[in-house]
């Protein structure tokens, strides 16, 4: 019965659908409503596409980065504003009629455009992909390129569009960085060939002076011995060129008035640089002092004006400028070893044959030379590298082939840095023996047998220790006995540092005297403060080392 009621119910309904539908067949459709209605949706559409044609645009014009279309061949159809810029055009539209042919006219190697070409038609688009492309001006900027080929539906090519950014400068500061880093390995690896080509020189100029102390100047062998140990102290030299340039030779600081430095030097070149150069200084008269070593001071102007004096073997002119300046926040974007602070700017130019970008790029390494051989070691640039670092400045080289060269050298002024502590001197006083023991500790056989030597010699007796461990214990078992110790800083095993730190806990009253064929100021002051009571500078020179071991002995 209840299914029965359903079935009915269901029935009614569906009459009533039926008869709702007839009833709205009858009516007349509203074609007007309808067309409204259409009109309406169509006029929303259009604001819409409107909008995002003016977004798009706002976009197309504001970005940062340059946005571009171009044909299939590569002339451009659009380019935004910054891109005009980034190439150095006043707008798009100048950039467009003046850059048709991205070939010949755009990049600085043509054979990057046909990469470019290529790896985008293969694969459909290019990221990162990087060139070095000429502005307006004929500078070079380095850009990087993403970018997609457009197609229709067939597949045939229609454009290519993308995005460039102006990475000239990431690419110049990752440039410096890898520069500083390959300089600091270069300098630290010649650090040690220095250190071991001083202590092969310790023996040869050691023994050949011990020999001249017995030998008149009558004698036949005088003058060879002579001339063994100029050519040592030549060999010597040398070494002292690798330490500077890898900043581990001292500086003594001081003061130091740069115009009356460059005033010397000029008169220096004065007499060595043929007439036909023309040498003018320019120098700021309330010049700010600076913290330096005046000798290295020296060393790098005389080095830049011969180097000047080779660039212009028909004539030319050399100048020598000097001034104060400031560098701020926004001088160092462009300088990121410097730091803030007055500064002393010393600027060295001539009107020569100038360099090419490879040569510049190389120019501050040891050894790099476009000298004829036998006409230069290829130190020269090195040094000043390694003299304007050791005293915190920056070095920058201009240069052009056929323009001449400008090498700017920023010193901090006084009061930007501290002096360094100065070593012990000996001195040129009479020399004076003693009767005290003395321990002498290397790992060098030959600086042992040369040291024992040459004290042996001057009246006091001598234990030897080939490391820091043997030191110590001859110390624990003799040191009663030991009135100086002569300590090599740069030992295998447990090492100088060490060994003078426990040398200083057993005895805090020893004496300790630090020898090194180098000292790098702040271990030279952290072993000063440690104890030590002063240093040898290897390869030992007889008087130096005697007046040393005497003045300590005494003091």
């Amino acid at each position: 019965m209840k299914n029965d009621l359903i079935v009915l119910e269901n029935m009614g309904k569906a009459n009533i659908i039926e008869k709702q539908d007839k009833n709205r067949e009858k009516q007349p459709v509203n074609t007007g409503a309808l067309l409204q209605e259409a009109a309406i949706q169509h006029e929303s559409a259009l604001a819409a596409a409107q909008a995002a044609e003016r977004k798009y645009q706002r976009i197309f014009e504001n970005a940062v980065e340059g946005i571009y279309q171009t044909t299939p061949g590569g002339r451009f159809l659009t380019v935004n504003p910054a891109l005009a810029r980034m190439l150095g055009y006043g707008s798009p539209a100048e950039l467009i009629e003046n850059l048709n042919d991205i070939s010949n006219q755009l990049y600085v190697r043509p054979g990057r455009r046909e990469e470019f070409i290529l790896k985008i038609r293969s694969e459909g688009f290019v990221t990162g992909f990087t060139a070095e492309v000429y502005r307006k001006d004929g500078t070079i900027a380095v850009i990087s390129v993403n970018a997609r080929a457009v197609k229709d539906q067939e597949g045939s090519l229609i454009h290519f569009e993308g995005f460039i950014e102006d990475i000239t400068e990431s690419k110049r500061l990752e440039k410096e960085l890898q520069q500083a880093q390959k300089m600091e390995a270069v300098g630290t690896l010649a650090g040690g060939i220095a250190h071991d080509f001083n202590n092969l020189l310790q023996g040869i100029l050691g023994y050949s002076e011990i020999i001249l102390l017995k030998k008149g100047e009558d004698h036949p062998d005088h003058r060879r011995l002579c001339e063994i140990q100029k050519l040592a102290q030549r060999a010597s030299e040398l070494t002292q060129q690798l330490l500077t340039f890898s900043r581990k030779v001292e500086s003594i600081l001081r003061p130091v008035d740069l115009n009356q430095e460059v005033r010397q030097v000029h008169k220096l070149l004065r007499r060595t640089i043929p007439r036909m150069i023309n040498m003018e200084l320019h120098l700021q008269k309330d010049l700010r002092a600076i913290n330096a070593d005046p000798a290295q001071m020296e060393q790098i102007m005389m080095n830049l004006g011969v180097n000047a004096r080779d660039a212009l073997p028909g004539g030319g002119t050399l100048v020598f400028e000097t001034e104060n300046v400031i560098l701020d926040e926004g001088d160092l974007k462009n300088r990121p070893q410097a730091r803030a602070g007055n500064y002393v700017l010393l600027t060295i130019s001539d009107t020569g044959q100038g360099m090419d970008r490879e040569t510049r790029e190389h120019i501050f390494e040891p050894f790099f030379t476009t000298k004829e051989v036998g006409k230069g070691t290829g130190l020269g640039l090195a040094m000043v590298y390694g003299i304007v670092k050791a005293h915190d400045g920056l070095i920058e080289c201009y240069s052009e082939p056929g323009k001449g060269t400008t090498f700017k050298i920023f010193l901090p002024a006084a009061g930007e840095m501290k002096n360094e502590t100065r070593s012990a001197a000996g001195g040129n006083r009479e020399i004076h023996g003693g009767s005290e023991t003395v321990l002498l500790v290397d790992d060098e056989v030959i600086l042992r047998e040369l040291g024992r030597e040459i004290l042996t010699k001057y009246g006091y007796t001598v234990f030897l220790a080939p490391d820091g461990e043997s030191a110590l214990e001859i110390y624990r078992t003799r040191g009663g006995d030991i009135s100086l110790v002569i300590l090599d800083l740069n030992m295998p095993g447990m090492g100088g540092r060490k060994c003078l730190e426990n040398l200083l806990a057993r005895d805090p009253e020893i004496r300790v005297v630090i020898a090194s064929g180098y000292f790098v100021n702040w271990e030279k002051n952290e072993a000063l403060e440690a104890g030590a009571s002063g240093f040898i500078r290897k390869p030992y020179e007889i008087r130096q080392m005697l007046q040393v071991v005497r003045d300590v002995l005494d003091g």
